[in-house]
């Protein structure tokens, strides 16, 4: 951690005197200056500029800091830019900062984050290593424009088209870094030569992956469109990122058997799921109890990738462990309308609809948190389901202990049941639609990890053995 030099500290603490600041805010205050001048030094940002604030905001919601943290933050920081302390050696001079110029990242939706880092792989976030660390500021001077009703816009805009939070959080990510890339220029003023000066320094200078440079295109696009009601027009003379072949990280059975056994419950069930389906660690946790149907032996996921729901064939031998565990939600149902609990988490505001619906049993999560969530705008305790990052901890933990040399994540079962499928002489159309690929050259990355013949009928690799 970054130490703020004993100078620097003594005037913070003269300013939050100055500034009346309550005594027990006050440690909190320190901490925030601290993780503030700590990011600044670490990622070579001007400490005290309206982009490094914004991005330094970003990381914290990144890193599930509540709004009320990201609040309480940008208020220590601005007291520490307002009262123009001297930057401590290695970082930039404090400017003077209109307070409105630097908006603070927040939700309404009191609902736990589901994805607290974005990957690389099957569309996620950003890709590698995160925008927010790899970004720096353009070397145009800063203009102070604030964009807050630009990006209200954006968020709502996003929500009438009914795409995910994901998307929404990734597409206001990107247009908070052409923001500070610009130095908050003027929407007004924005041009297309704008947009290829950020592209291009992504690709020379930042060397990020072909896939986040497209996703930054994609969502300024969007913006430029939706929010701005503008086109930006043809963007040519962009240095391309250079598209690298990927070739995923797949499991042996023996190897999926060794990671599942050192998993406790319900982390097994997850991992089973995804390697047993073909699943994406999100589908996966959204997962209902209506979405099973057991005399069929179907699963159905809903709202997949791209707003896309889709049937896959539920492996036999889950199905016993499958009625158990909807014995244990139930069981929890009942515990938490005793104690008077809203129920669960509903989408699209369906609970105004359908106000006992998330008390009802077919509504509940198939794998529910541990803790009930309390939604300060109502004053009602919901429940929430497991969230990803408690997978992935447990999964690296397993690999670790299985001692399997390889890069393990809940993804690597999704990859190792596409190629468990092939290897079993599957159709690839057939590998194709239980993936809920748009197209069948995605799925055909998987050609590369092992060799194959055709089959048209399939089963889940759960029942095939070894």
């Amino acid at each position: 951690m970054y130490r703020v030099p004993d100078e620097t500290m003594r005037r913070f603490v003269a300013s939050m005197d100055g500034a009346r600041i309550a005594i027990r805010e006050r440690g909190h205050y320190q901490k925030w200056l601290r993780y503030y001048l700590d990011f600044c030094d670490k990622y070579h940002k001007p400490a005290g500029e309206e982009g490094s604030l914004a991005l330094f905001i970003d990381k914290l919601a990144s890193k599930n800091q509540s709004e009320t943290q990201r609040q309480q933050a940008a208020r220590a920081v601005r007291l520490y830019v307002k009262r123009s302390i001297p930057a401590p050696a290695g970082t930039s001079k404090p400017l003077a900062v209109r307070e409105k110029s630097m908006p603070v990242a927040s939700s309404k939706v009191a609902v736990p984050p589901s994805a607290p880092k974005p990957s690389r792989r099957d569309g996620q976030a950003l890709g590698g290593r995160s925008a927010t660390e790899d970004f720096r500021s353009a070397s145009s001077p800063a203009t102070g424009a604030s964009w807050e009703k630009e990006l209200d816009a954006l968020k709502n805009t996003i929500r009438m088209r009914n795409y995910s939070p994901r998307t929404s959080q990734t597409y206001h990510l990107w247009t908070r870094k052409f923001q500070t890339y610009t130095r908050s220029k003027p929407p007004g003023q924005l041009t297309t030569e704008d947009v290829k000066a950020f592209l291009t320094d992504l690709a020379v200078r930042q060397n990020v992956a072909a896939s986040t440079q497209n996703q930054a295109f994609n969502a300024l696009l969007f913006f430029f469109r939706h929010v701005l009601g503008r086109e930006f027009g043809k963007v040519e003379g962009v240095v391309r990122a250079k598209r690298r072949r990927y070739i995923p990280v797949v499991l042996s059975r023996e190897e999926v058997d060794s990671v599942v056994a050192r998993l406790a419950h319900p982390y097994d069930l997850v991992v089973l799921l995804l390697y047993g389906c073909g699943l994406r660690i999100s589908e996966a946790l959204d997962l209902r109890i209506q979405c099973f149907n057991l005399d069929e032996g179907i699963l159905t996921v809903h709202d997949g990738k791209g707003q896309k729901d889709r049937t896959v064939p539920l492996p036999k031998m889950l199905l016993p462990r499958i009625r158990a565990q909807f014995q244990r939600v139930d069981a929890l149902r009942r515990e938490d309308l005793a104690q008077g609990s809203a129920g669960v988490f509903l989408p699209r505001q369906l609970d105004k609809k359908y106000p006992n619906a998330g008390r009802e049993f077919v509504w509940q999560w198939f794998f529910p948190a541990k803790q009930l969530s309390f939604v300060k705008s109502t004053g009602e305790n919901r429940r929430y389901h497991v969230l990803d990052s408690e997978v992935q901890k447990a999964v690296k933990a397993a690999a670790d202990a299985a001692g399997i040399p390889k890069r393990v994540s809940p993804h690597t079962f999704r990859h190792t049941f596409a190629s468990h499928l092939l290897q079993a002489n599957v159709d690839i159309r057939t590998i194709q639609e239980r993936l809920g690929h748009s197209d069948v050259k995605t799925t055909m990355i998987y050609t590369h990890t092992v060799p194959s013949r055709t089959l048209k009928d399939a089963g889940s690799p759960l029942d095939m053995g070894s």
